[in-house]
């Protein structure tokens, strides 16, 4: 599944930012379970081969792993910690569907209401879109984070500026569509800014307290939050980039605004394995509703299909069956996998994204999360 990532015009801005020193990778900090000396040899590996940090959590049933690798901090020379919080980037969209598909058992709206009906004026041929074309990336709107607009603030050096939602919507309807709505498949952010306007505008909330209310409080999801402003809590993972040649980039400053309901949840690997367990356990949503995220389309054709793809706010996966996101912004890449009752969780994040890495890391990156998810600790 497509993950956001940053535009390449904003590399050679980056590149002259603050620079750090790559380190030698940390003793592995923060397990517990049994069997994990192979699965840690493999995060220390993926750590060598050019990865600052990893966290890699584990959990089948009762018995839960946590094993992390390098360093959270190479300025200080910080070891990775596994309670450590990120930016989870794209995952935020299984939360902003949750929330919507939580307003449909309500009675709020429904999944085949129009754009225009939820939200008049704000997008182009708004009555032809539905929400379930935005949550499934159906509608052919175009991206906002592909406008050069929307990387002029950070191109002259305001790394915390902030774009309102409704502006990011401007940005990817001020662009033809990619195709007519239900005709295609393009992964847009933009869809889940649209679905973030639709929810503030059905709840009479901003969809940060609305998180909160519906999804952290209930869950006690005491370390996510949904922040306005750049920064994480303590302790936390810093995120690089490598641009072009080493030393990496600290990009962990860069404004949450960037992508709002698309990507700006912060939370550790313990939450999110809490909230997707609850979410496919039934517990956050109304069994229909479950059906209905679980309907899944073609990521090449945009039609119905029963193998791998995408559903509303999350996905089969080609891993042994698996459910689950991926996830990347500057700084972080995060993957995971979830059997179908979320019982069996496998959740991998890395202080880097994913497309600067090394090649061979980048390999390692994708073979130790079929290892962890479809063999285990």
């Amino acid at each position: 599944m497509t993950r956001i990532t940053l535009p390449a015009t904003i590399l050679a801005f980056l590149a002259t930012a603050a620079l750090v020193a790559a380190s030698a990778p940390a003793k592995p900090v923060a397990k517990t379970g049994s069997n994990v000396s192979g699965l840690q040899r493999d995060l220390d590996a993926l750590v060598a081969a050019g990865a600052p940090g990893a966290i890699l959590f584990l959990r089948d049933g009762d018995h839960t792993t946590r094993l992390a690798a390098g360093l959270g901090d190479l300025a200080r020379k910080t070891p990775m910690r596994a309670e450590n919080h990120f930016k989870i980037a794209s995952l935020t969209k299984t939360f902003t569907a949750t929330v919507l598909l939580q307003l449909v058992s309500e009675g709020k709206l429904s999944l085949d209401d129009s754009v225009q009906q939820r939200l008049p004026g704000v997008v182009p041929n708004g009555g032809k879109i539905t929400i379930r074309q935005l949550l499934n990336h159906t509608s052919g709107l175009y991206d906002f984070e592909l406008d050069p607009r929307y990387l002029k603030p950070y191109l002259a050096g305001s790394f915390a500026h902030y774009w309102s939602p409704r502006r990011l919507v401007e940005f990817g309807v001020s662009h033809k569509p990619l195709f007519a709505p239900g005709r295609g498949y393009s992964y847009s952010n933009t869809n889940y800014v649209v679905a973030q306007l639709i929810i503030e505008r059905v709840t009479g909330r901003t969809i940060g307290p609305e998180f909160e209310r519906r999804i952290f409080a209930p869950l006690h999801l005491r370390h996510t939050s949904y922040p306005t402003k750049p920064g994480l809590p303590s302790p936390y993972a810093h995120g690089y980039m490598l641009l072009g040649q080493p030393p990496l980039t600290d990009v962990t400053g860069l404004s949450p605004s960037m992508a709002p309901g698309s990507g700006g949840i912060v939370s550790t690997t313990d939450d999110l394995a809490t909230f997707y367990r609850a979410l496919l356990s039934g517990r956050l949503l109304e069994p229909a509703q479950m059906r209905q995220m679980k309907s899944i389309v073609s990521e090449r054709t945009g039609k119905p299909t029963a193998g791998p793809g995408m559903g509303l706010g999350i996905g089969r996966t080609p891993m042994c069956g698996g459910w689950g996101h991926s996830a990347e912004l500057p700084g972080y890449d995060v993957s995971t996998a979830f059997s179908e009752n979320g019982r069996r969780q496998m959740i991998l994040m890395i202080s880097q994204d994913a497309t600067t890495l090394p090649k061979a890391a980048y390999a390692l990156y994708n073979k130790l999360q079929v290892k962890a998810f479809c063999r285990g600790a």
